[in-house]
This record gives C-alpha cells, structure tokens and sequence, in this order.
C-alpha cells in the first residue's frame, strides 16, 4: 500500500460514497465494533476505504478525528478479530489528522464474517447477506466437496468414539451445556455433517471407522515415515493412518516427538532448550494439509520427517486466489464444511490462521521459515526446518518480553527477521516500523526516501559484534563531521569542492553532506568560496593563514 497523495485525497472528498467509499466524521471517537463490520461489509464487496474525519454528505468537510490515537494497535486488533491484514494510514490535510482504512477485497469462493455474521452495506446500514447471496459467493470455486454426501454410507459407519470427542471438544470452546444432553444425530446434523440419514464427506474424514473410509474415500488417509538418512530406500519407521483424525492426531505428534532433539542456548547464567521440531507449527501444518488438501484427487498426505526437518505433502495445490506471495495474509478454504467442523471443536481458531502462526513460530526461535517453495499444481508441499540459525536472535526476541510480542503482528516478524537477514523491506512491513521502533526492536537512520531501518544496538551486543552496528547504521553526526574537517585540513590552501566529500563519506548524500559543512560554517570552523559549480570548502584557519 503506497501512501496516499494530496491529489488522490481531493478525489476521495470529490467521489460518490458508494461501494468503495465509505466516509465517517468519528471526530472525537469511533466504536472498534463498527469499525470491524464495516471492514467486513467492504471486503464482502471487493474491498475499499474507510475514511474517518470527513462527513459523509457533499461537499464533504474534513473535520479531523482523535479516534483510534495508536493506528498500528488499531491494526493489531483488527487482524487479531478477522485474522486479515488490514492498513490504516495516518493523513493529514490541511492541519486535520485523517484515518484512512485500506480493506482489501475477499478472494473468489468467499466471504468475510465477524461473530457469524456475514455482512453488507444497505444503504447506511450494516445488513446480513442473504442464503442466495452467500450460495453464490461459495459457489464462485465450485462445489465444497466435502459438503456433499457419501454414497451409501450413513450413521453407523461413524466411530463413537470420534463422536464423543467432537461433542466434547464443540462443548469446551463454545460454553454450550446443551449439547451434552443432545443425542449423537442431532449433534451432527445441528452442523451439517449429516442430512437426514445420510453422512458427509467432512464427517467420513473426521468421525469414519476405518473400513468406512477405505472402502469410501480411501484417499483420506496420512501416511509418516522417518528417515534417518537423505538416501532413497526404506524408511526407518512408516505408519499409515487411515482412521478418524480426531483420533489419530494426538497420536502423531506423539510419533514425531519421539525424535525430537533439544537445541540449547545459554543467556547470562541460564540455558534454555529448545525442541527442533516446534509441536504448534508441526500442529498447523498437519491441520492445513487435512482441511485444504483436494480429496478428489487420488494420493495420500505424506509426513517425511529427518533430523532437522519435517515435510508434509498433500494432494492438490493452492486453492484460487492463494498463492506463495499471500499464503500469510489470504484465506480461502477448499473444504468449508471440513474447515466449519474443525472450528467447532477448536482445532481452527480462525481459518487460514495456521500459516501466521508457523511463521511466527520460526522466526521467535530464530529458525527458517516456512518453505512452501516446492509446491506445484498438483501438491502443496510444505517444508518446516527446525535447526536455530543464531542464537544470538533468539535471546533478543525473547528480551523484547512477552506482552510487546503479544501484541505483535505477523508483519512484526516477518519485519524483524527480513533485516535480520538483509532482506528488502516490504511496503506493508514498512508501515509497522514505528511500532517496532516504539518497542526499542528497531532504530531509523535519516528521513523520506534516504531513510534507513536496522535491528536495535542491543541486538549487536547479543551478537557479540557491535562493529557490525556501526557498519550498518554508519558513523554517527558529530564523528562525520570529524571526517570532513580532516579531509579540508588535509587539503589546505586548495580546499575542496563538494564532490570530493562524497568519497569520504560515501554513505551519506550529498544533501546530507552539504548540511553538515553549513553546520560548520555556523560554527565557524570552515567557509565556501566561490560560486556554482567553482564553489570551494575550506579549513577557516587555512584562509585566516593564507589572508
């Protein structure tokens, strides 16, 4: 998101409030409730603005707005209630402070919901979306086809005790005492894994006896398989699970545990352990690949785990929309009722949030990000690796304390770990730097286009190499200002013009430059000579000799 300039600002003043626009005067607060479904209401209908501080009848009057004071909180907040990245962008016109709410659009195949609630604009309402309207938005990828029913199977081919544990997980996230007393066919049919008589695919995958599912959906199935080497042949230790996964997942981890080593690190007088193989993001990418694999593609889901690192393989690529450049920031579920059903008994917070938190995972425990760089058309293929890359990273993140990096962002992450590794800094991570920089995670060099972002001293001194600090921040003002007096001294009566104090200070521009040499004018220990480009810089005490 680029920031918006003052002529794109008088055409929003100018355009009709319609189905991008939506304009509020909010002058002296805003409620976060409202501000939330009209973000909901926006997405809904291809995405837009929210615009706080100008009225919304023409012509339009910028008034100003005190609302929401800390914009980067106000977005932490809105990712933490609709698990999207939305922007909002500090503006200010003619001495009024503007909030401007960037919402993008909601992805082919669906539709974005607060409290259950899918939402539109009517006029200036909020209004739900119609039955039809939200058939037609999931219809836009084609059927869910774990939505539709399984031939021939019904109640019986359920194992009870996968039944038992999803009404008990459904009953402990949402508080409802009821559904204890239900019977088992009113549990299920209340969210849609039967109808009538009749089962689902999503219930054959989560709650199918394994007879069930071989002999309907064979497919359905996770095979594991450790390998102790990188050679071809045998694995060392296979195991297929064709089975309820609300009965089988605990399990898994357990085997992947088995052969999780311990990485130490020490800080001050104390070391810490931390386990190669992260037990939520191995959850999360387990979890991804049964909700979004394509199961009308023959194939399995293959775990290959190795020393270091953890593969999970599932049929079918990215769903439409998704892709290796927004799979942190996009979600569009392929299974919907696989994906509502794993809602209920707790194991989706909130759809698509796995990938966030894989990434947030790795980057807290200084190890590589999530790779799904090997996906094609056909598979998704996900590469977790565990091994901690620099300690040193690891101690600073963890000093930064927990309740700053509780109200982190993704973006937050992926911001500290891109300059960790010299990586270019993303637009949108460049709008959560002040934030960063407020918890003393970052620090800023220079100002507009010449400005320069790099991970605080502490981090530096974690390292046990200050001097890297110094290369990346360069030196400070008052040692440049050093430097230029020692080339003019070493000049003498010849002075220098200004070009020549690029080589000596080739981090800084040359207006940067030329502020300086002005500063020692002032202080009356140089002066300039001449005019335009036969302009000289001079030691004051070179002249005063030479006089």
């Amino acid at each position: 998101m680029s920031a918006t300039s003052p002529e794109q600002f008088e055409k929003y003043l100018s355009a009709p409030e319609g189905t991008r626009l939506e304009f509020k005067a909010a002058k002296s607060s805003y409620e976060f409730d409202k501000l939330v479904n009209y973000c909901v209401a926006l997405a809904n209908e291809r995405g837009g603005m929210m615009i706080l501080g100008v009225t919304d009848k023409r012509p339009r009057e910028v008034v100003g707005t005190s609302a929401f004071p800390e914009p980067g909180e106000t977005e932490a907040s809105l990712h933490r209630a609709l698990n999207h990245r939305i922007s909002i962008e500090e503006y200010h016109h003619e001495g009024q402070r503007v909030l401007i709410v960037h919402i993008p659009g909601r992805l082919p195949g669906t539709a974005w919901q607060h409290d259950g609630k899918y939402l539109k604009r009517a006029g200036d309402a909020l209004v739900p979306m119609g039955d039809q309207e939200l058939r037609a938005i999931f219809s836009e990828t084609g059927p869910d086809f774990t939505a539709e029913i399984v031939p021939g199977a019904g109640f019986s081919d359920l194992e009870p005790a996968a039944i038992f544990e999803f009404r008990k997980r459904w009953q402990k996230k949402s508080g409802n005492t009821r559904l204890a007393t239900m019977s088992d066919e009113q549990i299920l049919h209340d969210c849609s894994l039967m109808e009538g008589d009749a089962i689902t695919y999503a219930a054959l995958i989560l709650l199918g006896r394994p007879a069930a599912i071989t002999r309907h959906l064979a497919q359905a199935e996770v095979i594991f398989e450790y390998r102790s080497a990188e050679a071809a042949g045998p694995a060392a230790d296979r195991e297929e699970y064709r089975e309820p996964f609300l009965l089988f997942h605990d399990r898994l981890w357990t085997k992947i545990n088995l052969r999780n080593d311990r990485q130490s690190y020490q800080d001050d007088f104390f070391r810490y352990d931390i386990p190669t193989f992260d037990e939520t993001a191995i959850r999360e990418g387990i979890l991804n690949a049964i909700c979004h694999r394509d199961y009308r593609l023959g194939g399995s889901v293959f775990i290959r785990q190795y020393s270091r690192r953890l593969e999970i393989v599932s049929p079918g690529g990215f769903p439409p929309g998704i892709t290796l450049e927004n799979i942190a920031d996009q979600q569009n579920p392929r299974n919907r009722r696989l994906a509502e059903a794993l809602n209920r008994c707790g194991f989706i917070e909130r759809s698509g949030q796995g990938v966030n938190l894989m990434i947030e995972r790795a980057i807290r425990q200084a190890k590589p990000l999530p790779d799904f760089s090997r996906s094609a058309a056909h598979e998704v293929f996900l590469t977790l690796a565990g091994t901690i890359q620099n300690p040193a990273f690891l101690r600073y993140i963890e000093r930064l304390g927990e309740d700053a990096l509780s109200r982190f962002q993704t973006l937050d992450f992926l911001a500290l770990d891109s300059l960790a590794h010299g990586r270019h800094l993303t637009s949108e991570m460049k709008i959560r730097i002040p934030a960063l920089i407020e918890v003393g995670a970052v620090e800023s060099q220079g100002r507009g286009k010449g400005q320069r972002f790099f991970l605080s001293r502490e981090l530096y001194k974690e390292m046990g190499s200050p001097g890297s600090y110094t290369r990346l921040k360069g030196l400070d003002h008052e040692t440049n200002k050093a430097l230029l007096l020692k080339h003019l001294q070493d000049a003498g009566a010849a002075g220098a013009p200004i070009r020549e104090f690029e080589g000596v200070l080739p981090a800084q521009s040359r207006t940067s430059i030329r502020r300086m040499l002005t500063e020692l004018r002032k202080e009356g220990r140089v002066d300039l000579q001449g005019n335009s480009r036969a302009q000289r810089w001079f030691m004051r005490q070179n002249l005063d000799s030479g006089s």
